[in-house]
């Protein structure tokens, strides 16, 4: 399903006041704000409306935030289960039923190839469809564009199947044989806990990516973080660097069967093998591991702990009334750090590598980046004027790039769009056709 038939109509134009680049929630919100400001504006989606929620995560895949976190502009969740996860399927039904409600100007299948300054002022697009102009720009791209593959993976011999998270479907695609994970932010974690759940052989190498709890005290983690502001904290007011906050890897936790945490020592209880990082390949079937495991784990235990006494501090500084939790304690802690693992003796057959993703934007030539190609930014506005940015990781907060907040960040962008389009005189007519040209 495409969606074509509840969109607004797309005149032939070339020139737009302005170009959103991007049809996911990032794109449709800032369409939403612009309809606001009677903007006239054309969406550019490289495939179709909910193409990464539908096509590049598993069966299984569900929300790790709880329902009423969807509030996308003038659409917030409308099911019947606000506490719940929506599923995969729910998920890219509520973007398709947003994009019916925005009813975006979208051009779906259109790929920008460039993005440039045009000569009398405003910007250029290369796409697949024809060359585009417009005075300004609307870059709604996230920043996860290409599965990163670690070069470690070419000395993997050909008989293993090698697959990035974002292909995996399910344990049933999978040869028989036991099951490799690298990698424990959310995708990994869960991906792991999916095949345990179906009982194949499931061997993890566990990374630094922090752990949260689920419920605690009588309530989603997420509520009381909701309630205390944590999720209002903008990156400059917040305690860590930016750089950091926007590359580290999420908390892991998971919504399956309405919701849970996901603690590895238990999964090592019950069967599943965990190690230190891939440190080298040896003779093309020996992994060799770091020796760091046990702090790994020790090291998102810390997170956890000081989420729940985050939550402690808070409830007792306003009296709120809430059932007691005991104190953490590990269940397991490995008895020696594994060394090395030969797949031929395990029977490895396949291995998934939940190695993240990186950006690419290789195809936009403006003055916009940092030194170590970084989108240079405040809140969305670059020191380009008229080229901005929506959905990125931690954009203003931690919600930017989710459901949760991104609205918000695209009414921001909008309303400056808006501001600026009132202050500057509207490309002449002159200029406008120099750009056709």
């Amino acid at each position: 399903m495409t969606w074509q038939t509840p969109f607004a109509p797309v005149s032939d134009q070339i020139h737009w006041p302005v170009i959103v680049i991007g049809g996911g929630q990032a794109g449709l919100s800032a369409s939403y704000w612009l309809q606001q400001h009677s903007i006239r504006h054309l969406v550019l989606e490289k495939h179709s409306v909910g193409h990464a929620w539908r096509n590049n995560r598993w069966d299984s895949f569900c929300l790790v935030t709880p329902n009423w976190q969807c509030r996308l502009p003038g659409f917030p969740y409308d099911g019947n289960d606000p506490n719940g996860f929506m599923p995969r399927d729910a998920i890219v039904d509520y973007i398709e039923r947003y994009a019916a409600f925005v009813k975006p100007p979208l051009l779906q299948g259109v790929t920008v190839e460039t993005l440039q300054r045009h000569d009398s002022g405003g910007y250029e697009l290369v796409t697949t469809e024809g060359r585009f102009t417009a005075n300004q720009v609307v870059m709604a791209v996230n920043g996860y564009h290409v599965p990163n593959w670690p070069r470690l993976s070419e000395r993997l011999p050909t008989s293993i199947e090698q697959l990035h998270s974002s292909d995996y479907k399910s344990p049933e695609t999978l040869p028989a044989g036991e099951i490799l994970v690298i990698g424990t932010g959310q995708s990994g974690c869960q991906i792991a806990e999916d095949l345990h759940l179906a009982g194949r052989r499931v061997h993890l190498c566990v990374g630094r990516a922090p752990r949260a709890p689920r419920w605690y005290r009588g309530r989603d983690s997420v509520d009381w973080l909701e309630e205390m502001g944590t999720y209002e904290v903008t990156v400059d007011e917040h305690p860590e660097p930016a750089w950091d906050l926007r590359h580290k890897a999420n908390h892991y936790m998971t919504g399956r069967d309405g919701g849970r945490e996901i603690d590895l020592r238990r999964f090592a209880l019950e069967g599943m093998q965990l190690y230190g990082r891939v440190a080298d390949i040896r003779n093309g079937t020996h992994l060799i591991f770091g020796q760091d495991l046990k702090q790994n784990l020790d090291g998102a235990d810390d997170t956890y702990c000081r989420i729940r006494e985050s939550i402690d501090r808070y409830i007792e500084k306003n009296n709120i009334q809430a059932p007691s939790e005991p104190e953490y304690r590990p269940i397991w802690e490995p008895e020696r750090e594994p060394r090395e693992l030969d797949l031929e003796a395990t029977s490895i057959t396949t291995v998934i590598w939940a190695t993240g993703f990186h950006s690419d934007f290789s195809w936009v030539h403006l003055p916009v980046f940092d030194g170590a190609g970084e989108p240079v930014h405040q809140r969305g506005i670059t020191p380009t004027p008229g080229a901005y940015f929506l959905g990125l990781p931690w954009l203003h907060t931690w919600g930017s790039g989710r459901f949760a907040s991104v609205g918000d960040d695209a009414r921001h962008v909008v309303e400056f769009i808006a501001n600026r389009t009132e202050a500057t005189t509207e490309v002449s007519a002159s200029e406008q056709e120099a750009m056709r040209a």
